[in-house]
C-alpha cells in the first residue's frame, strides 16, 4: 500500500518533515509514542496483564440463536477440582441488563436465550482449560424456539423483547410528495453483516479492593460508560468501580464489549481474586456487535438535464437481538440517505428492528456507509439512462456549503465536495498491466489464480462520501483535560483513548505548540480522572485536543504574566516560537525553560461544542455539529469469466479542514480505504438460520497485504473549519464510507452488472451478455 501524496497534489502529506521544518508542535509528522513499543511486541496489551493469584475465566454460551431456558445445571462444573466460582443471572446483585441508551440486553440470559453465543454463565477456575471444561460441563436444558432471521418478518413477529421488535422508526419528510422527476430510476440493495475484527484478542482483568469495589483493567474505548454500567451490574456505587486502560490495539468500533467486563467483576467480587479473561477469536465473533446488515429500496427522480428532483427510500436496519447503537446508526442512515447531493424533495422511511441474528452496533462509519453504496448506484443508473458521464452528472448536483440537507440542517460547515470529486476525476489513471507471463500476479485472483489475460475487463468507478462528526442528536459532547508543567517537562491528563487515531501524539504536538516544551508526557487513562467520552466519530480530535489546547493555553497565561508584567506589556505581545519567548519589538527574549525555572504550573478545561436536537417526527432538526467529505475513484481489473478482482488503485480526496499531522492522517485514510476494500469484496458474517456459520478468520476473510490497494491521496482540502478546534474534521471515517460505494461502481462499469449486494459476489462479477 502507498501513498503518493508527497509527490502529487499535496506535498503536505510528506511523512517527514523537510529539515527547515519545526520538529514538533501542529502539522508536523511527529511519531507516535509507542510505535517503537508496539513495532518490538513490548507493548502491553490487556491479553499480557498478569496478577498474583490469578484465576482464569471462561463463559459458557448458547448454541441456538432462540430458545426458551427450561433448567440450568451448575453441579458439574462445582465439583471440578481447581474450579473456585460459577455465576449466573442469580448472582448479580445489581442491574441484570445492561446497554448503551437502552439497557435491554442482559449480562447473562435467564428465561430466553435472543442469538447465538448469547452468555448463559461463567466460571472462574485456576487454568484456563479448568475453566474452559468446567463452563462446558453446566448442562442448560432448552425448548428451541424458531428464530426470526429476515427483518422483515420481524414486523409481523412475535415480540422478541418485552420492548417489541421495533426499536425506532423515522420517517423523513420534506418537499412536495406529489412531484416526480422526468427520469427515473429505482433499486433494491443488501448489504452484508461486517464484524470489527479487532485483530489483538480481547481481554481483561478484574481485580477486587479492599474497600468491596473491583478495578477492571480492559481495553475499553470509553472507560467511564463501562464504569457507570459495570457499577449498576454489581450493585456498588460508581467511586467503588474503576476502568484502567490497557492498551488498545486499534479499534474499528466498541473495541471491549462490556458482555466480557461484567462476568469478569462478578467473578472477581464473588471469589476476591484476580480473573483474567482473554476471549478466542469465536468467542469475539460471538459476543461483540457487528456493522447493521442492511436492506434499502431507492427510487430516484431527475430531469431532462440530469438535477435530481425527488429521492424516496427505505431502510430497514437489522439490529439483531438488542438495541445497542441502532438508534444513532439509523439516523445517520435517514439524514444522510440521498448523499452529498442537493435533494429538493425526499422521502425516507427508515427502521431499526430487532432479530435472532448476531447483535449489530457501532463500526466506523455506521449508517452513513449503507446508504452510501445504495445512492451511488442509484447515480450510476441515472447516468447510464442519461448518457452522461458518471462525474458529470455528480458534479451537477453536489453539495455545497450553505445548502440544506432534507433535515432542514443548513450546512454550515465547508463542504468542498466538487473540488474533491475534479481532483479524482482529473488524476492520471493507473498504467494497464502487461500481458505477459512476468505479470501474471496482477492479475485477479493471484498468481496462477486468474484465467485468461484477455478475460480480464478494467473498470472505473466514482463515489462520493459523507458522514458526522461527533455525537448526534443531542448528544451532549464533552470532555475535560488537565496540563501540568513542572521542571521542565509537560504532562496531559485526559481519559480520551488512544485506540489508533493518533490522539495522544495531537496531545503533545498541541502542548509542544503552545508551550513550546519539547519533552511532553501523555498520562495513561483511568476513570479517577475526568470523563472525555467514547473514541468515536473523530470527537477526541475536536472535543479532547480542545481541552487540551485551553488547558494548555491557560497554563501559557501562567507562563507569560509575570514577564508581561515586568516589562509593562500584556501576554498577547509576547509568542512563544522554537522554545523562546519573544516580545513584539525584541526587548524581552528569553527561554521557556529560564522562564520555568522553580514553577510548577497546571491547569484544567472543559471543550464543548455546540449543542444539537434530536431529529422530530417529521426527521427534522440540527441533528449534527459538522461533516466531513470524502471523493473516491477506483479502478479494478475483473475476470469477467471467474468473476474475480484486483482492486488496482483507490483515489482519494478529501476535506480534513486542517492537517494536524501528515504521516497519521495519511495512514488513517489508507486504513480506512483498506477497511473499506473489505466491505466491498471479502467481509461477510454468514449465517445460516441466525447461527453464525464460521465464528473464525478462515470463514472470515479479512483484506492482507496482497489485497490492498495502492492509495493515491491526491488532495487534501485544508479549508478549516471555524467551529472546529484547530479547524480539523473526522479523518478515517469518510473513506470506509466512500471506499466500497466506488468499488461497487468500478465493478460495475467493467462488468455491465448492476452489483446491488456488498460485499460483492463473484457470480455478480461476471459479465453481462455483450461485454
Amino acid at each position: 500500500m502507498t501513498n503518493d501524496a508527497a509527490t502529487t497534489a499535496t506535498p503536505r502529506t510528506a511523512p517527514v518533515p523537510r529539515p527547515e521544518q519545526p520538529v514538533h508542535g501542529l502539522g508536523v509528522s511527529l511519531p507516535q509514542a509507542d510505535a517503537r513499543a508496539k513495532t518490538e511486541g513490548t507493548f502491553p496489551y490487556a491479553s499480557d496483564l498478569w496478577a498474583e493469584g490469578l484465576l482464569w475465566a471462561a463463559i459458557l454460551r448458547s448454541p441456538h440463536p432462540h430458545a426458551r431456558i427450561t433448567a440450568v445445571d451448575t453441579s458439574g462444573a462445582l465439583e471440578m477440582e481447581g474450579v473456585r466460582a460459577v455465576v449466573t443471572h442469580q448472582d448479580i446483585p445489581g442491574d441484570t441488563s445492561y446497554g448503551r441508551g437502552v439497557a435491554d440486553r442482559p449480562v447473562f440470559a435467564s428465561d430466553l436465550v435472543r442469538h447465538h453465543g448469547e452468555a448463559i454463565a461463567a466460571v472462574a477456575a485456576d487454568h484456563p482449560d479448568t475453566a474452559r471444561l468446567a463452563a462446558a460441563s453446566i448442562t442448560v436444558e432448552y425448548e428451541v424456539l424458531e428464530p426470526v432471521t429476515d427483518p422483515e418478518q420481524s414486523f409481523a413477529a412475535e415480540p422478541l423483547h418485552p420492548d417489541g421488535n421495533l426499536i425506532r422508526h423515522i420517517p423523513l419528510r420534506y418537499g412536495d410528495p406529489d412531484i416526480t422527476g422526468e427520469i427515473v430510476v429505482e433499486g433494491l440493495y443488501r448489504i452484508g453483516r461486517q464484524d470489527p475484527a479487532p485483530i489483538g484478542a480481547e481481554a481483561g482483568l478484574a481485580v477486587p479492593r479492599p474497600d468491596g469495589g473491583v478495578e477492571l483493567y480492559v481495553a475499553s474505548t470509553d472507560p467511564h460508560t463501562d464504569r457507570d454500567l459495570a457499577a449498576s451490574c454489581f450493585g456498588l456505587e460508581p467511586e467503588r468501580v474503576r476502568i484502567v486502560v490497557t492498551g488498545v490495539p486499534g479499534a474499528t468500533g466498541d473495541r471491549e464489549d462490556p458482555g466480557f467486563q461484567l462476568p469478569l467483576g462478578l467473578l472477581a467480587l464473588k471469589t476476591g481474586c484476580p480473573v483474567k479473561l482473554t476471549a478466542t477469536r469465536e468467542e469475539s465473533f460471538l459476543g461483540h456487535a457487528h456493522r447493521h446488515p442492511t436492506l434499502l429500496r431507492y427510487r430516484h427522480h431527475a430531469d431532462g438535464d440530469g438535477r435530481l428532483v425527488k429521492v424516496e427510500a427505505q431502510l430497514l436496519l437489522d439490529a439483531g437481538a438488542y438495541a445497542d447503537a441502532s438508534s444513532e446508526s439509523l439516523a445517520a442512515a435517514v439524514a444522510f440517505a440521498c448523499g452529498p447531493y442537493v435533494v429538493p424533495h425526499a422521502f425516507i422511511e427508515g427502521w431499526a428492528v430487532r432479530t435472532n441474528n448476531p447483535p449489530s452496533g457501532h463500526v466506523r462509519g455506521e449508517g452513513a456507509m449503507q446508504v452510501c453504496a445504495a445512492y451511488e448506484a442509484q447515480m450510476d443508473k441515472l447516468s447510464v439512462r442519461l448518457g452522461l458521464d458518471p462525474t458529470e452528472l455528480r458534479l451537477r448536483n453536489v453539495l455545497a456549503t450553505g445548502d440544506i440537507l432534507p433535515t432542514g440542517q443548513t450546512v454550515t460547515c465547508p463542504a468542498p465536495v466538487a473540488e474533491l470529486l475534479q481532483a479524482v476525476r482529473d488524476f492520471p489513471l493507473p498504467p494497464l498491466p502487461k500481458d505477459s507471463p512476468e505479470d501474471d500476479w496482477l492479475l485477479p485472483g493471484g498468481p496462477e489464480g486468474a484465467g485468461e489475460p484477455g478475460a480480464v475487463r478494467r473498470g472505473v468507478g466514482y463515489a462520493l462520501g459523507m458522514v458526522h462528526m461527533l455525537g448526534a442528536e443531542g448528544t451532549d459532547e464533552v470532555s475535560t483535560a488537565t496540563v501540568k508543567v513542572h521542571d521542565g517537562i509537560a504532562t496531559v491528563i485526559c481519559a480520551a483513548v488512544e485506540t489508533g487515531q493518533g490522539f495522544t501524539t495531537l496531545a503533545r504536538q498541541i502542548v509542544q505548540e503552545t508551550l513550546g516544551i519539547e519533552e511532553v508526557h501523555v498520562a495513561a487513562v483511568d476513570t479517577d480522572q475526568p470523563p472525555a467520552g467514547p473514541a468515536a466519530h473523530g470527537r477526541h480530535t475536536w472535543v479532547s485536543g480542545g481541552a487540551v489546547e485551553r488547558a494548555a493555553k491557560m497554563v501559557r497565561t501562567q507562563l507569560l504574566q509575570p514577564l508581561a508584567h515586568q516589562f509593562g506589556m500584556s501576554t498577547e505581545l509576547l509568542q512563544i516560537t522554537d522554545g523562546k519567548i519573544t516580545s513584539y519589538d525584541g526587548v524581552l527574549s528569553t527561554t521557556v525553560t529560564e522562564a520555568l525555572e522553580g514553577k510548577e504550573l497546571w491547569a484544567t478545561a472543559q471543550c464543548r461544542p455546540h449543542p444539537t436536537e434530536p431529529l422530530d417526527e417529521s426527521g427534522q432538526g440540527d441533528a449534527f455539529v459538522g461533516m466531513a467529505f470524502c471523493a473516491v475513484r477506483a479502478v479494478v481489473d475483473v475476470d469477467i469469466e471467474l468473476g474475480s478482482i484486483r482492486v488496482v488503485e483507490m483515489a482519494v480526496a478529501q476535506d480534513v479542514g486542517r492537517v494536524l499531522n501528515p504521516a497519521q492522517l495519511a495512514a488513517r485514510i489508507e486504513a480506512g480505504v483498506t477497511l473499506g476494500v473489505g466491505t466491498a469484496l471479502t467481509e461477510n458474517l454468514r449465517t445460516a438460520r441466525g447461527v453464525i456459520r464460521h465464528p473464525d478468520l478462515t470463514g472470515y476473510a479479512l483484506p492482507t497485504a496482497l489485497d490492498a490497494p495502492d492509495v493515491r491521496i491526491v488532495k487534501l482540502v485544508e479549508e478549516r473549519d471555524v467551529v472546529a478546534p484547530f479547524g480539523a474534521k473526522a479523518a478515517s471515517a469518510a473513506p470506509v464510507v466512500t471506499s466500497p460505494a466506488a468499488v461497487a461502481a468500478a465493478v460495475r462499469a467493467a462488468t455491465g452488472r448492476p452489483v446491488n449486494r456488498l460485499p460483492i459476489r463473484p457470480q455478480a462479477a461476471v459479465a453481462a451478455p455483450g461485454v
